[in-house]
């Protein structure tokens, strides 16, 4: 049975903190980075498209062969409406019938899990894997050091910091 990670997440941008959680999932035959289209509380983002484009970059500098961006939330999507975890999932689950599904979160929301649409589902129907950043880098540090004209290529991968700054995305 294929093993396949969820890791949804902002990306807003990508950061090394989130490298090093993929990292760790080396052992899953394949893992899907998720882009939140529109956030369940309302969080603040860059346009869907360009962290996509970020997300591809990241993805290329990891090299790393068994790692993905899914496209599932673009599916979900609906207007004025945010895409909750259990419906990634759900449909998730209908792309790939014959996996094993496991849904990694980061300590920040494995605290809040319980706010999340459908949360005693979630434990219920998939695996859950709380997963720490061995690399303690947040998006936000990204986002002020670049609004600060600080540099950024400590925090993220070659291509995204080049990108990043190239464009003045933040």
């Amino acid at each position: 049975m294929t093993k396949i990670a969820i890791f949804g997440s902002a990306f807003n941008p990508p950061s090394l903190g989130h490298k090093s959680v993929i990292q760790s999932l080396s052992h899953f035959d394949k893992v899907l980075l998720v882009p939140s289209i529109s956030h369940a509380w309302g969080k603040s983002m860059l346009d869907y498209s360009i962290r996509c484009q970020l997300v591809d970059m990241f993805i290329d500098d990891l090299a790393q062969s068994n790692v993905e961006r899914s496209d599932i939330e673009e599916h979900l999507c609906q207007p004025n409406s945010s895409v909750t975890t259990f419906a990634v999932l759900e449909a998730l689950e209908q792309r790939y019938p014959d996996a094993e599904l496991t849904f990694v979160l980061g300590p920040d929301n494995l605290f809040s899990f319980e706010k999340f649409y459908n949360a005693q589902q979630i434990v219920e129907r998939w695996s859950l894997l709380a997963c720490p950043e061995k690399v303690k880098v947040r998006s936000t540090t990204i986002r002020y050091s670049l609004s600060q004209g600080l540099n950024v290529d400590h925090l993220t991968t070659v291509s995204v910091a080049k990108h990043l700054v190239a464009h003045k995305l933040y």
